[in-house]
């Protein structure tokens, strides 16, 4: 999973029944669902699941508390309403809710069906930013009648105790107009339903489906066949316009992994945000083994969709690795309402992340000096975090606090992890080996079906590569020390430098410039702070209202598309604002005058170990 912070989530915070399957021939090995997207009553749809044969008089269906990536108690039960149970002859039988998510049907050997209104997550998002209780989108549920719907599966049919591990066949009935985009098979030729078989509940759930008009692309690489399908609700972006930059990154990736993954169907479904009080407000991605969901803004400028686009997709595709080929048995055999969570989130996520960002200078995507920005970047934002928490510790309880506030250094700490630990190796092995030949030798080890013990695998690592590696997984991974980045970089002949960089000009960090007026909706520039250097080049002031900006419009309802549109500025650009001032507008013309700020980043300082360098990146 990956998730966009800074400002989109800053952005937010500023914004303050019937059924279509037969009952016939119901095998007693197989759970039957019909899911009706066509005739939604209330922002509401309806779901009916035949049962299985069962032999006890009890027995209990379940939604998910939690699923596999999320590493958050979500209760996705809270969003099923009027859950009734039937036997052949349509007789009620008895239901008892004993939890959020749980429900105990009596009577169970006579069961035949259980019916249920499902409503959608993303109408009831705040956007508070994380650690509140919104699903993160891509993660989430969106039923717009006739226009989209966001079907991640876990949202919508649940299991019945002790039969996960039977095959489900979901039949769903939707409007002609819309297509389907997903990684399952389509047995169903007619063009108002499709029919989906999968082996187990747990391959369902890792099955997203998104409905929406069609517009969507196929290509292949490296014989996988990939589709990118996009629903933007204004039609902004097109699936036309993101695929050059998807289909250069993806085969990037491929050539960066190798022989590593044998997938041979991959999907991206890219859902664009309209930001209206009822849409979805977490931005980011989740990673399936077969597909990844990501959910963006729509007013976000292309170029910079793109470039998020790369970032989050890279980091779910690499997912294919790890967890989703080398993982520990928690992952293997999840318990989605009473979850024990693994120790290695400092692999799934963190060698996930380290990788998204060295296959674009191993491939040539970004240069050099981009790249030590980000490891700057992410050594900046570790430091803000509890650095002497234990990885290991905080990852097996990550569930609850105060762990769980730790969690987004998977994507900071958790990469440099990875980075130092692919140093050590490039060190160790003279450039010939890094942490990729490690993923490879774990891939051959283990596997998509064979999981090790959370406990095993440190001395397995040790036993690929060096003792160095062990000592370093034991002191700063399992121990409560925190990294020397600078010890680990000086290896490969690369020290600290300072540069000046363009800063936010309407957030410096997480701080705004601007606000709401709760009463009004209009955007206020925030008094009695020190106001950077392109409020000051305009003569803006305290307690201003900023009405428009190069003649468009701005409020509450697109304060996000200004800060992402503001970032595309260059210093000495023209601009024009209109804005309120004691009661009266005025009209104010001038120049872009950017913030600058010194930024530790790093860079080559020793010649002498420039080829281990190169191994590093380029090998």
């Amino acid at each position: 999973m990956k998730k966009i912070i800074v400002s989109l989530a800053l952005a937010s915070i500023l914004l303050s029944c019937k059924s279509g399957i037969s009952t016939t021939n119901i095998s007693k090995e197989e759970v039957k669902v019909a899911i009706n997207l066509t005739d939604v009553k209330e922002d509401k749809v309806q779901v009916t699941v035949y049962a299985p044969k069962l032999s006890s008089d009890q027995i209990t269906y379940s939604i998910p508390k939690i699923i596999p990536g999320t590493y958050s108690n979500d209760n996705y039960g809270r969003y099923i309403e009027d859950l009734k149970a039937f036997d052949e002859k349509g007789t009620l039988l008895e239901v008892k809710k004993t939890d959020e998510n749980t429900w105990s049907i009596q009577s169970a050997k006579k069961l035949n069906k259980i019916t249920y209104l499902v409503n959608d997550t993303y109408d009831t998002e705040k956007g508070r930013g994380f650690g509140q209780e919104d699903i993160f989108s891509p993660a989430g549920t969106n039923i717009e009648a006739g226009t989209n719907f966001v079907v991640n599966m876990h949202g919508f049919v649940g299991y019945f105790q002790d039969k996960k591990e039977i095959p489900y066949r979901v039949n769903i009935t939707h409007p002609e107009t819309l297509w389907g985009a997903t990684s399952m098979v389509d047995l169903d030729t007619k063009n108002n339903s499709d029919e989906f078989v999968v082996l187990r509940y747990g391959e369902l759930v890792e099955n997203p489906i998104m409905y929406a008009k069609p517009d969507y692309t196929t290509f292949t690489v490296d014989g996988m066949d990939i589709t990118i399908a996009v629903f933007s609700p204004n039609g902004k972006i097109t699936v036309e316009s993101i695929t050059p930059e998807m289909k250069k990154m993806m085969i990037a990736q491929k050539t960066f992994l190798g022989k590593i993954n044998a997938n041979k169907k991959y999907t991206v479904l890219l859902y664009l945000s309209s930001m209206k009080p009822n849409d979805a407000k977490g931005f980011g991605a989740l990673e399936h083994p077969t597909c990844t969901t990501v959910v963006m803004p729509e007013t976000i400028p292309l170029n910079m969709l793109q470039e998020q686009m790369k970032d989050v997709v890279s980091h779910e595709f690499f997912h294919i690795v790890t967890p989703l080929t080398i993982h520990s048995k928690e992952i293997q055999f999840f318990d989605y309402n009473t979850p024990k969570m693994s120790q290695h989130l400092w692999m799934y996520e963190g060698v996930t992340e380290y990788f998204a960002n060295l296959f674009q200078i191993n491939q040539g995507l970004i240069t050099e000096e981009a790249f030590f920005e980000r490891i700057a970047d992410k050594i900046e934002q570790a430091k803000r975090m509890n650095d002497t928490m234990p990885f290991t510790t905080m990852s097996a309880n990550v569930l609850q606090e105060p762990y769980k506030a730790q969690y987004l250094n998977v994507y900071q700490k958790g990469a440099l992890i990875g980075m130092c630990i692919d140093i050590i190796i490039r060190e160790k092995s003279e450039g010939k080996r890094g942490i990729l030949d490690l993923i490879h030798k774990l891939s051959n080890e283990y596997g998509v079906t064979k999981a090790f013990d959370d406990k095993e695998l440190f001395d397995k690592i040790v036993a690929l590569t060096y003792p160095e590696v062990g000592e370093f997984l034991k002191t700063y991974v399992a121990g409560p020390t925190p990294i020397p980045y600078d010890l680990f970089l000086n290896k490969v002949g690369v020290a600290k430098s300072v540069t000046n960089v363009p800063g936010g000009i309407f957030l410096k960090g997480q701080s705004p410039y601007i606000t709401i007026i709760p009463q009004t909706g209009e955007i206020a520039i925030i008094p009695n702070i020190e106001l950077n250097e392109f409020f000051k080049g305009l003569s803006l002031k305290g307690g201003d209202l900023i009405l428009a900006i190069n003649n468009k419009v701005y409020n509450k309802e697109n304060i996000f598309e200004l800060i992402t549109t503001s970032q595309e500025w260059k210093e000495n650009d023209n601009i024009s604002l209109k804005i309120k001032r004691e009661g009266k507008e005025e009209n104010i013309t001038g120049k872009v005058s950017l913030p600058y700020e010194e930024k530790e980043t790093f860079s080559a300082k020793d010649a002498s170990k420039s080829a281990l360098k190169e191994a590093w990146l380029k090998g």
